[in-house]
């Protein structure tokens, strides 16, 4: 198989890593970050007219990629910049809306594309952890409408989401598979509260609470109670964007360490000439290229069938998992006291290599589903 970029990738990262270099330093960054909004609506259009957003939808959807590679070329490069804007949202709610809308509501992904509209994914609940089925939100239909109830937990960009694509129980346990149901929410919708906060790696995320949210038959996204699939599908594609974006933190994680061991002298010589440093670093960059290769593994796969497709995910979210924790810990260790400096970039990358492990499902869930899926085949 041949890993290696089209020459339009090429060009794509090429741009995008420039523009993140040139526009967003690690002081733009910071302050986007902190800041009431949680990102930045007017890098955010910058983006969609880069073509970034587009990249990450098929040419059918209105973008012009959508393929793994393409996922894993742009969260690489956003990976690089810590860029908080709400690309993770557009990639679940948009491939949501994508695998299973009608045609009108396909019509939002053109405004989500070019920047107008933000689209979030609002599936996670306070007591599921990581399992994607369990979903005690409940929507029950009130004669040619749907009525919905609940809590979603940890909702990324809530606050400055449009709309939502938040999953509901039509029908069976809160573990079950089948009965699962998605809606498009706007936001304002009435019933419908947020509290935003600011999370600990950078930018917002809200708690969404549905009291009595009444929404059209048309509000229905794909059939009722089969749900399960499309999250499934765009869950997947959130977590190759996640792997993707840690390898990208990794590698800025190890030049800066690299660069810190080649000027910090100690007895006379850069501290980068001891044995037992440079086998640590040897160690890491090893660790580093093993989740390279999973992520490959994963992107290459996102077209494949559902066992292959999912086990190359979750085994690059395993990995991903074990070395962004790893790269983290060995890359502040080997700054020494300076490394845990909060106006020092290298920290603000290490929680976000550590959060990375928590977002849609960490490496014991992914492992253990790894297993089963094994076991599936």
């Amino acid at each position: 198989m041949n890993f290696q970029h089209t020459d339009d990738r090429r060009m794509l990262a090429d741009s995008l890593n420039r523009f993140v270099a040139e526009q967003y330093g690690f002081e733009t960054r910071d302050r986007i970050a902190k800041s009431p909004q949680g990102c930045s609506p007017e890098l955010w259009r910058q983006f969609a007219d880069l073509g970034v957003i587009g990249a990450l939808f098929g040419e059918d959807d209105g973008g012009f990629a959508g393929g793994g590679f393409d996922i894993a070329v742009v969260f690489e490069a956003l990976g690089r910049g810590l860029v908080v804007e709400p690309f993770l949202p557009t990639v679940l709610a948009g491939s949501a809306i994508a695998h299973a809308g009608n045609p009108a509501q396909k019509a939002l992904l053109a405004e989500i594309i070019g920047g107008t509209r933000i689209a979030a994914f609002a599936h996670g609940e306070p007591d599921a952890q990581h399992e994607f089925n369990q979903v005690q939100t409940r929507a029950k239909r009130v004669g040619a409408q749907w009525q919905l109830d609940g809590v979603k937990a940890v909702v990324q960009h809530g606050e400055q989401a449009d709309v939502f694509v938040l999953s509901a129980r039509s029908a069976g346990a809160v573990d079950d598979e089948a009965g699962i149901s998605l809606f498009l929410v706007p936001a304002g919708t009435p019933g419908l509260t947020l509290r935003g906060y600011p999370t600990i790696d950078g930018g917002r995320a809200a708690e969404l609470t549905l009291a009595g949210v009444t929404l059209g038959a048309d509000a229905l996204l794909g059939a009722e109670g089969a749900g399960a699939a499309t999250i499934e599908h765009s869950v997947g594609k959130g977590v190759l964007a996640l792997c993707a974006e840690s390898v990208g933190a990794m590698d800025v994680a190890k030049d800066a360490t690299l660069d810190y061991l080649r000027t910090r002298k100690q007895f006379g010589v850069p501290i980068g000439s001891f044995q037992a440093l440079q086998h640590r670093m040897a160690d890491l960059l090893v660790e580093i290229e093993q989740a390279r290769s999973a992520v490959i593994n994963a992107a290459a796969a996102i077209d494949a069938e559902r066992v292959i497709r999912e086990r190359a995910l979750s085994a690059a979210k395993v990995t991903i998992g074990r070395v962004g924790p790893l790269v983290a810990e060995e890359c502040i260790q080997l700054h020494g006291g300076i490394g845990m400096t909060w106006e020092l970039p290298l920290p603000h990358y290490a929680k976000r290599l550590v959060m990375i492990d928590h977002q849609l499902g960490d490496e014991d869930h992914h492992l253990a589903r790894f297993i089963a899926l094994g076991r599936a085949n």
